[in-house]
């Protein structure tokens, strides 16, 4: 007969607390994201608020002197030590409150300074930005300036509606014809029609179906009868060929020489087989920095970017009057004062961890803010962690989305960390030097005979620096440089 027993057992786990996986969320963010949570939290929030009074590039000390950016390092940034500053303002408020009992002084005290409004005539940043005019706007637009039917126009704006944002008509217009609820109700060919219609507006290609369709009706561009005859061939029957760039073989299978097959590969590819992204978002994303490395006195210095800081505290005043007249019911706000206090705790933790492992790569790559990439060093993440007496997944967080500001230029902190390679002579060297030492060869090659990748594999070899052929492969796509035929045929 089976019965029930109960067993203790005792074990050890690691559990992650929620304050600590609220700092290993906002540790992995860039610079952006991290400001956008800030700005989130902060209209959310009312134990935070937006510190007032400090300008974007530069803090002031007790004495109201900016700070040199050469002779001052970062650790004493004023947006790291803004909650820290107003205590004898604090101080002020709480002994008003005391001696006289009423709150109101408080309000009074950190009454918020009203906004001066603008002139008139000023125009703001919005007024000059450009309109963006989405695709289905510009085709609508070059519809209504044809004389068409309702029947007509409903039709071909069902049409334009249904394309995506690579301007391509992805659904079947035989479904498109169960959608327009018309009297009598639609046929096919009506539909066909309507996608002609479309598709000869501006641009060419738009409302195609396919890769092979859009080309083609960009084929009327090509000026030459004969070049456009046999680019619509190889656009209808070796489209394959073509993205593949093999151009022998498509030579064969057109019997025509390889120059002219060479010619009519090279006018096709100047078509545009995404039309509709002419008309999509041009906001483009911008590289902020997160820190800033210069070279002081001799010395290489790492400062933080205080654009990328956010200048939010905690607000005190209501912190206090939360204290004195706290009860159980207001367990929501208690909550909310201690995110708020995680918060500002967070940003200075993450943005002092940001620093030292900066300022640790920094030290260890100097020569590369010396001399260029190849004098870059092997570096693991596990040199920093030890060093800094963290955990690499620490550090894999840090370096992720994360940028510095160099005089050679603006690099991600992960491009300071490659792994060794040990050269002929024992010694090692990184992949980044190796592939600005590729960079350097094929920019010193003849250009009426360029090197290939095997010829630059021994070439290295005679370095020094063991690589395979598929190495440099690798490095060279990640330089963005072409293949030695392609080069050959620019030259």
């Amino acid at each position: 007969m089976s019965s029930l027993h109960f067993l203790a057992d005792t074990r050890h786990a690691q559990t992650l607390s929620p304050r600590f996986q609220h700092a290993v969320r906002l540790l992995q963010l860039s610079s952006m994201d991290f400001a956008a949570t800030v700005r989130d939290v902060l209209g959310q929030n009312p134990f935070l608020e937006l510190e007032e009074g400090l300008s974007d590039g530069d803090g002031s000390g007790d004495d109201g002197e900016a700070l040199s950016s050469d002779d001052e390092r970062a650790e004493v940034d004023p947006a790291l030590a803004a909650p820290y500053e107003d205590n004898a303002l604090y101080a002020t408020m709480d002994g008003l409150s005391d001696e006289r009992g009423d709150d109101r002084d408080l309000w009074q005290v950190d009454a918020p300074s009203s906004q001066r409004p603008a002139g008139d005539g000023d125009l703001s940043a919005l007024d000059m930005m450009a309109v963006e005019t989405p695709l289905n706007a510009h085709l609508n637009a070059q519809l209504d300036l044809q004389p068409l039917a309702t029947r007509e126009r409903w039709l071909a704006r069902t049409i334009v509606e249904s394309l995506d944002d690579d301007g391509y008509l992805r659904s079947p217009l035989a479904d498109l014809c169960e959608l327009c609820e018309l009297t009598p109700p639609i046929q096919l060919p009506e539909m066909q029609a309507a996608l002609a219609r479309v598709q000869a507006l501006d641009p060419a290609g738009v409302a195609a179906c396919s890769v092979a369709e859009c080309l083609r009706l960009q084929l009327p561009s090509i000026e030459c009868p004969q070049l456009r005859a046999l680019a619509e061939r190889v656009v209808n029957h070796h489209l394959a060929l073509l993205a593949a760039r093999d151009v022998p073989a498509l030579a064969r299978s057109l019997c025509e020489p390889v120059l002219r097959v060479q010619q009519v590969c090279d006018r096709i590819r100047r078509l545009d087989p995404r039309p509709g992204w002419r008309f999509s978002s041009t906001r483009i994303a911008y590289v902020v920095p997160d820190v800033v490395v210069k070279k002081v006195r001799g010395e290489w210095r790492v400062h933080l970017n205080p654009a990328v800081i956010p200048r939010v505290r905690l607000n005190q005043m209501y912190a206090d009057l939360f204290k004195r007249h706290r009860s159980p019911s207001h367990a929501h706000m208690a909550t909310q004062l201690q995110e708020a206090r995680w918060t500002v705790k967070n940003v200075e933790q993450r943005f002092s961890t940001i620093l030292d492992v900066a300022d640790a790569i920094v030290r260890r790559q100097r020569h590369f803010l010396e001399f260029g990439p190849m004098a870059m060093k092997p570096l693991g993440l596990k040199e920093i962690a030890d060093e800094l007496g963290i955990h690499e997944s620490t550090v894999s967080r840090v370096t992720n989305n994360k940028f510095i500001a160099t005089p050679s230029g603006v690099f991600e902190l992960k491009h300071f960390f490659s792994r060794a390679m040990v050269t002929a002579n024992g010694s090692t060297c990184s992949g980044t030097a190796i592939r600005g030492l590729l960079k350097d060869m094929i920019a010193a090659e003849a250009p009426q005979s360029p090197l290939s990748d095997a010829e630059i594999t021994r070439q290295l070899a005679q370095q020094g620096l063991v690589v395979a052929r598929r190495t440099v492969t690798k490095y060279r796509q990640l330089l963005r440089i072409d293949a030695v035929e392609r080069r050959r045929r620019q030259a």
